[in-house]
């Protein structure tokens, strides 16, 4: 029986419904991260919960021959299969056709099948899927592994690891006023964008892009990241802004009502980034191994499921998760991220997509430091997982 808890809102399809939902609260999600200085207030707040419980014993990097990500080596494909039903709290950065995998492990039964009873739960903010994991409100986080790293520098003293990655792409499009067939990125310079937040993921690959050709986010052109994400469809509808950075649905939903036009995918120009992925407390996960395996043994399903089926039938399976959203739209949103190569086919995070990750922060400068790969992944599941 699967056990859906506080189940997040899906995002709405029209730019109409985008401004309902931003009335309504869904709009304060952002896919991907908060920066540095909004996590450190709920990381201090949350630390202090849970007190002496992330011993500096708990990072233990001793990880012989495999990647452990700061946990004791003695876990992983040793563990057996779960012997009875477990209930596991899952915090969501965001309820999206982005993270459709995990859905699919949902609807097609893949975690009641590995014995876990899913609470999936809406942070609506990376930030607070931070503190609801820190503080053990949650028992995994799903968000940017980027907002790790910004734990790791604010001194946690119970690393938060990564243990599986979902996406390898960024999920979001540039959406101009009329359609180009040859645009070039250098058509940006002197125009007006909406952009997303200071120091979220999606505003910091969008200016990587940028500075990778040739293109000073500064001066270069006028991009406003004054606007919450999910009202940036609704705002575009009613200024003259030449473009807007989108998130599906909305992208879909401007060319449905013929407002704008998808002319490139950020998610292909920025190439493979580590854009979101499951993590929880290093203490955690030594002391739930055979959790985290089964958990992990699910989503590796629901990979295997989006690999092998059309965008119609991975749309069928996941509808029940986006009610608000009508089938030919979400089939054709899927399409649009398996045709981009938006998921992995196993889910290992490898030391080179870390080291990506990196890169593009301090490109940002958001970077105090560059945490050691060891630490704050471990890839022995996602392994197992993999067969």
């Amino acid at each position: 029986m699967k056990k859906i808890g506080k189940v997040c809102a899906a995002f709405g399809l029209s730019a109409s419904l985008a401004a309902t939902l931003l009335l309504g609260g869904c709009a304060k999600t952002d896919v991907g991260i908060d920066t540095s200085e909004e996590l450190e207030g709920d990381i201090e707040e949350a630390s202090a919960d849970v007190g002496a419980a992330g011993d500096s014993e708990d990072a233990s990097t001793d990880t012989g021959t495999e990647n452990n990500g700061g946990v004791s080596s003695d876990t992983g494909s040793e563990e057996k299969a779960l012997t009875e039903t477990v209930t596991v709290t899952l915090n969501e950065v965001a309820h999206s056709i982005f993270y459709a995998p995990m859905y699919v492990a949902i609807e097609e039964g893949y975690f009641t099948e590995e014995g876990i009873d899913l609470d999936l739960v809406c942070g609506y903010g990376a930030d607070k899927v931070m503190a609801a994991v820190l503080s053990g409100e949650a028992d995994i986080g799903f968000m940017g592994p980027e907002t790790t790293v910004y734990a790791a520098n604010e001194g946690v003293n119970d690393a938060v690891v990564n243990f599986a990655q979902l996406t390898q792409r960024a999920g979001n499009f540039l959406v101009a006023r009329e359609e180009m067939d040859d645009f070039e990125w250098s058509d940006l310079v002197g125009a007006e964008v909406l952009g997303g937040r200071e120091g979220g993921m999606p505003e910091m690959v969008f200016e990587y892009i940028l500075k990778q050709n040739g293109i000073d986010p500064d001066t270069d052109l006028n991009i406003d990241k004054s606007i919450d994400f999910g009202s940036t469809a609704a705002a575009f509808m009613s200024n003259s802004t030449d473009y807007t950075v989108e998130f599906e649905p909305y992208a879909t939903s401007l060319e449905k009502e013929g407002a704008g036009y998808v002319v490139t995918s950020l998610g292909v120009d920025s190439g493979y980034v580590p854009y979101t992925a499951f993590s929880a407390k290093s203490s955690f996960i030594e002391e739930n191994p055979d959790v985290i395996q089964a958990f992990t043994n699910a989503l590796q399903k629901g990979m295997d499921y989006v690999g092998s089926h059309s965008a119609g039938e991975i749309a069928d399976s996941i509808a029940a998760q986006f009610p608000d959203t009508d089938a030919e739209s979400l089939e054709t949103i899927v399409a649009r991220y398996l045709e981009q190569d938006t998921w992995k086919s196993d889910l290992t995070f490898t030391e080179e997509s870390y080291e990506l990750l990196l890169d593009i922060l301090e490109s940002a400068d958001q970077l105090t430091g560059r945490p050691a790969y060891e630490d704050l992944v471990t890839t022995v599941y996602a392994e197992e997982a993999a067969g």
